[in-house]
């Protein structure tokens, strides 16, 4: 049955992660983060876990790694400048196979930024800002219940898949308020952590070169190396359907207008959405959980009778290139400056489009 609380983002996020089974958090104070630090330390120890407070989010990251290979369900939490220093354990994470929770609590960029203001600009960095060629789970809260039940999809997540995985949420999200539901100790599913697979008495080899399923460097070899890349690759592309989810309302009329958004924003896009068919306009609203690997098909699914589709976020304009890809008019609401895209904003915009 659970219990109903009056919750912030922050806490909503941390009370998921432990429910989820994280015993381990490593992190380096960074607004608008620090929250999430700061209830895991009061929270984290009550439940037998370990918090440490490193001394910068290289070792943070590093420790997770460290903590989850050991056995522990381990994660971190940070933003911006801190998510840049990261990625190098990103992707050593990526290619030894170690499950991970990786936080991006977005405000704006780049460098120091706007500390305190939120933004959606590292949409691009969490799906490519480690180097080489790799596939990575992003996923989009868009309140504070989900802050907490994503955070375990996205555990749940790393561990199926064993790979890290990574919640990008926004300042204005964690900062946020609502009443939420909790549920009790094991009504909600969770994974078991899974550490990595041994042979008999072969044991596995923690190799962060290109390596074989049991863990032999097969750097020098380029048609071992290519097998082993596409191995960690496809295990993610082959199941974008599965991992992939998206939340459709108002498309029973199958209209040829669309507003598609995520995270922050889609509370002002669903907004506009009411506002415009309270006005008469057959307009739908598509949102985004999972970014990345980008749910195409499901998107397909949706809009097959779509023509346009409208695209408000807080950065120049990066997942309406996505949705251009599509081959769909799309027309992009791109705003910067920390200032969430407003419902008559959106719905001006799309008045303007409207035969």
């Amino acid at each position: 049955m659970g219990r109903y609380s009056l919750m912030m983002g922050s806490e909503a996020l941390v009370r998921g992660a432990i429910y989820a089974g994280i015993r381990f958090y490593a992190g380096y104070p960074i607004t608008p983060a620090t929250e999430i630090a700061e209830y895991m330390a009061q929270l984290l120890p009550r439940a037998g876990g370990i918090f440490v407070q490193t001394e910068d989010e290289l070792a943070a990251i590093n420790m997770a790694i460290g903590a989850s290979v050991a056995g522990w369900k381990a994660m971190v939490a940070t933003s911006g400048p801190g998510f840049s220093l990261m990625q190098e354990g990103v992707g050593h994470a990526i290619n030894t196979e170690v499950p991970l929770l990786i936080v991006d609590v977005q405000r704006g960029g780049p460098s120091t930024g706007q500390p305190t203001m939120p933004s959606q600009q590292d949409v691009m960095q969490a799906r490519y800002g480690s180097h080489g060629s790799y596939e990575i789970i992003v996923l989009s809260p868009g309140n504070v219940q989900e802050l907490f039940y994503l955070t375990i999809d996205a555990i749940n997540l790393s561990e199926q898949y064993r790979t890290p995985v990574i919640l990008l949420t926004e300042e204005v999200t964690v900062h946020l308020w609502e009443k939420i539901h909790v549920p009790d100790p094991e009504e909600y599913p969770v994974l078991p952590h899974v550490t990595p697979p041994t042979h008999g008495d072969e044991g596995f080899l923690l190799e962060s070169q290109l390596h074989d399923e049991r863990g032999y460097n097969v750097a020098n070899d380029p048609e071992l190396s290519a097998k082993a890349l596409w191995r960690l690759i496809g295990k993610i592309r082959d199941n974008v359907d599965k991992i992939s989810r998206i939340e459709v309302k108002y498309a029973g009329d199958n209209p040829e207008i669309f507003i598609a958004s995520y995270g922050c924003s889609a509370r002002s896009a669903l907004a506009a959405v009411k506002m415009l068919r309270q006005d008469g306009h057959k307009v739908g609203f598509l949102r985004l959980i999972t970014l990345w690997p980008f749910p195409e098909n499901a998107i397909k699914s949706v809009l097959r009778n779509a023509n346009t589709i409208i695209v408000p976020e807080m950065n120049s304009g990066y997942m309406a290139n996505e949705f251009r890809l599509l081959g769909l008019n799309v027309v992009p609401i791109p705003k910067l400056g920390g200032e969430i895209p407003t419902p008559e904003e959106i719905y001006s915009a799309v008045k303007g489009v409207l035969p």
